[in-house]
């Protein structure tokens, strides 16, 4: 025994309430262990973000599309590890969205060269839909999606949801192929095979199973990303505390 010990301490710490009950504990302990987690996520956000600026800072603003820059687009920058392998299947879905057009609008030509009575109605439309669902797809829910993983804001999964929506629509349209609507679908390729045409036969054909592709994976990663959607907390109140707190403006730039 030490001379130096004090023969009337208590072995009981002071500071510990022998009444406590040990459940309580633990909540704390359990709350202590969230806050340290969420710290830390957070910690690991801001250095992602310092990432992104740097990265910004040496690679500039503005990087896509390459021959006319109008916007910064990086998914190995912006998009965190995890969701990349998404969005870029989304992106590459986008990519045969733009082939599909282009040989939709070739092969709706070549049924006007075959001389079907709709087919300058068709290739109209076609050129149409080349100029205009390139623009609105990418803008209406490619993008949202894309900022949706980047910033995880509520907002953009609902616009997400809503124009992808009118999209799976429009590919189901698109793949029927009613003559004089601008497709080369279905019933348009089995005119053309009927009438041994066979080069927009083809070209329609290959539209067609275009159509099917992007239509079917935008499906699959529609219901994907709806799952992380509702996992995530993601409510429309949210998106509108959302939309009152940074404005209508913020969903259209990066920061």
């Amino acid at each position: 025994m030490s001379y130096n010990e004090n023969p009337f301490a208590s072995s009981h710490s002071l500071d510990t309430n022998p009444f406590e009950d040990p459940a309580t504990s633990q909540a704390d302990a359990a709350r202590l262990e969230s806050i340290r987690q969420r710290e830390a996520d957070l910690e690991r956000r801001q250095r992602d973000l310092d990432q992104r600026e740097q990265q910004l800072q040496h690679h500039g603003k503005n990087n896509w599309p390459f021959f006319f820059p109008l916007i910064y687009h990086d998914i190995s920058v912006e998009i965190p590890e995890a969701s990349r392998p998404l969005i870029n299947r989304l992106y590459q879905l986008w990519l045969v969205l733009l082939g599909t057009l282009v040989l939709n609008m070739i092969a709706c030509i070549f049924i006007l060269i075959a001389g079907s009575s709709d087919g300058g109605r068709d290739v109209g439309a076609a050129i149409g839909y080349l100029f205009i669902i390139t623009v609105t797809s990418f803008l209406l829910w490619y993008r949202p999606i894309y900022n949706g993983y980047m910033k995880e804001q509520a907002l953009y999964y609902y616009f997400y949801f809503f124009f992808c929506g009118f999209h799976l629509l429009f590919s189901v349209y698109m793949i029927i192929g009613v003559p004089s609507t601008g497709s080369a679908g279905l019933i348009q390729t089995i005119q053309m095979f009927a009438g041994h045409h066979w080069v927009a036969a083809i070209l329609g054909l290959v539209a067609t199973v275009g159509w099917t592709l992007q239509g079917l994976g935008n499906a699959f990663y529609y219901r994907q990303i709806y799952t992380h959607h509702t996992a995530a907390g993601h409510t429309m109140e949210k998106a509108k505390t959302e939309l009152a707190s940074h404005g209508a403006k913020a969903y259209f730039t990066r920061g």
